[in-house]
């Protein structure tokens, strides 16, 4: 009985039974996050529908064409963040290239859907260098990558 726990906790055993919850969490997250873009796909069809038809025909997108940016970008977010998973799946790394992209398309979604009422200037200015920081890293990302 003792034997078989301590072998259970060598070192390539365990690392085995790592490997197989890492995969198995890695597909519930997959699947999880399935169901978010299909709710969120829903929402943005259901809002797009809902404006169309009950708002004037001028100017319509006034006031929700923000919300309606900001609900086409989380599925784009989501959508990269499933890509992610999906390629640590293939691979079993973390593709460093593909997580700054999605952070950079989040960045650039607060940016988009900013409203100067609500927040300060400065929270426009972290934003931006948000932005830079991140796009530089993408940069120098890309261009070792490339060699």
């Amino acid at each position: 009985m003792i034997k078989s726990i301590i072998k259970i906790f060598k070192d390539e055993n365990f690392l085995r039974f790592i490997h197989v919850v890492e995969n198995l969490l890695s597909k519930v997250l997959s699947l999880a996050l399935i169901f978010v873009i299909f709710i969120s796909l829903s929402e943005l069809v259901l809002i797009l529908s809902k404006d169309l038809f009950t708002k004037e025909p001028i100017g319509f997108f006034g006031p929700t064409i923000i919300e309606i940016f900001g609900l086409f970008l989380n599925i784009l977010i989501a959508l990269e963040l499933l890509e992610n998973i999906t390629a640590y799946l293939k691979k079993h790394i973390v593709q460093v290239e593909l997580v700054v992209v999605t952070a950079l398309i989040a960045v650039a979604r607060k940016i988009i859907i900013f409203n100067p009422v609500k927040y300060q200037k400065s929270d426009l200015f972290a934003l931006a260098a948000a932005s830079l920081a991140l796009s530089i890293s993408y940069w120098l990302i890309r261009k070792v990558n490339h060699k």
